[in-house]
């Protein structure tokens, strides 16, 4: 079964271009599911049946994991069968009749435009440190990149003089996105102060970079980025998308269609664009409860 697991994340890796924290992931949930099948004696994977993947679930459930978390481990298992009855593996997928649990979709923390303004404001940028994440902050906010592509982001896809950047995000999907004139300012700075310094004699073709010259982690740009939150006082939780959720958030807010973010975010599905129109809807409420002549 761990030989199959192998052979179908080189599928996804490899034919679907899966990014390598979606594959770890799915490597994770399918573990999981495979550990549940042996405590249940069934060592082969012919034998699992349609109820042993909704008793998967249920004992998911009773564990006290998420619907989201639940929904993502059975859409692996649905994939991981799936494979397994294109390669002929297996006759059947037991997972055709299954239907997905229907999640209520939570509204993502957000923060106000002051929050942001002051957790940008944070870093010291007479430091080349500080100036290399105030240039971080601000390209975050200013594009709603996911951290993991801000990292992977190269130097050779940020236009400057006409304001774009070229983002590859999941499944290897490219996507240009505007620049605003604070997130191309503060980047400059970047390069003429710090980034020379952090390379000396090394080369890197990564925009963004440690003080040893090599690419910054994902983890590096998540500490900075509750570092600063902490630092700015800010009492809300902060977690690794929180500044792509505001930027989503407030271009909603000031009137940008659905469509256009959905492509700056880079969303295959509207629907999950969308999640956002439900904080505009509360902003809405409390305007119209504060105004109307008859709330």
């Amino acid at each position: 079964m761990k030989e199959l697991i192998g052979s179908f994340l080189d599928y996804l890796s490899v034919e679907r271009g899966l990014a390598k924290n979606t594959t770890i992931a799915y490597r994770q949930d399918l573990n999981i599911y495979l550990d549940f099948m042996s405590k249940r004696n069934i060592s082969a994977l012919s034998r699992i049946s349609k109820n042993d993947i909704i008793e998967f679930m249920l004992s998911e459930k009773g564990k006290g994991v998420s619907p989201t978390s639940i929904s993502r481990r059975l859409a692996a298992v649905r994939m991981f069968h799936r494979f397994l009855a294109r390669e002929r593996v297996l006759k059947d997928d037991p997972t055709a009749l299954i239907d997905s649990p229907k999640l209520w979709k939570k509204v993502p923390d957000t923060l106000s435009l002051n929050e942001v303004e002051t957790l940008i404001s944070q870093p010291d940028v007479r430091l080349r440190q500080g100036a290399r994440d105030k240039a971080i902050l601000e390209t975050l906010y200013a594009t709603g990149m996911r951290v993991s592509e801000s990292t992977n982001l190269k130097i050779n896809n940020v236009n400057l003089d006409i304001g774009f950047l070229r983002c590859i995000g999941k499944g290897n999907k490219e996507r240009v996105i505007p620049l605003g004139k604070k997130a191309i300012n503060t980047i400059k700075k970047y390069l003429e102060f710090s980034r020379p310094h952090f390379l000396k004699n090394k080369v890197s073709e990564f925009l963004f970079i440690n003080r040893s010259g090599n690419k910054l982690s994902r983890q590096s740009v998540w500490k900075l980025i509750k570092q600063y939150a902490k630092e700015a006082k800010i009492k809300k939780p902060i977690k690794v998308h929180t500044l792509r959720h505001s930027f989503a958030t407030h271009l909603l807010e000031r009137g940008a269609d659905l469509r256009s973010v959905q492509e700056m975010l880079g969303h295959s599905n509207i629907s999950t664009t969308q999640i956002y129109t439900h904080i505009d809807r509360d902003r809405l409420k409390k305007i119209h409860k504060m105004f109307h002549p008859r709330p």
